[in-house]
């Protein structure tokens, strides 16, 4: 399955309506963003029982401060409406991987969900190094 654009109209009805749902949070102007997203479409060709989401935070400002991304890109994953895993930064295949097989696992208890989720109940599977990932922008051109 391809990716699909979510934003405030289908966002929340995507997570509630699907199992396991991966969200990355990307803008046009990140290097780091259009370095994971051939990772990203390759992975939900691969995986076409999963659903792959993609949220532009520049035209998603207010869904992008919802889900609280200071950095992007940043990948979530949802399972059964509740996140289960939340990671700023350009994840490799193999890591990506990881992801999927830990979001979809049985053992894989809900977190919390995205309103209001505090980054110390997100479980952090894999930290990718500070250059592998942008600041947000705080508004159009501007940086955070």
């Amino acid at each position: 399955m391809a990716t699909i654009e979510l934003g405030a109209e289908n966002f929340e009805r995507t997570l509630t309506g699907n199992d396991t749902v991966l969200v990355d949070f990307w803008a046009s102007w990140c290097g780091p963003c259009r370095q994971f997203a051939p990772v990203y479409e390759q992975a939900s060709l691969d995986h076409p029982d999963l659903v792959f989401g993609k949220v532009d935070t520049e035209t998603e400002q207010s869904l992008a401060a919802a889900a609280q991304i200071t950095s992007i890109p940043t990948l979530m994953a949802f399972k059964d409406g509740s996140l289960v895993f939340a990671q700023p930064g350009a994840l490799p295949a193999a890591a990506l991987e990881q992801v999927f097989e830990s979001s979809t696992s049985s053992r894989s208890a809900p977190t919390t969900t995205i309103r209001g989720a505090p980054d110390e109940h997100l479980h952090h599977h894999h930290d990718p190094e500070p250059a592998l990932r942008c600041r947000r922008r705080s508004g159009p051109g501007r940086a955070r």
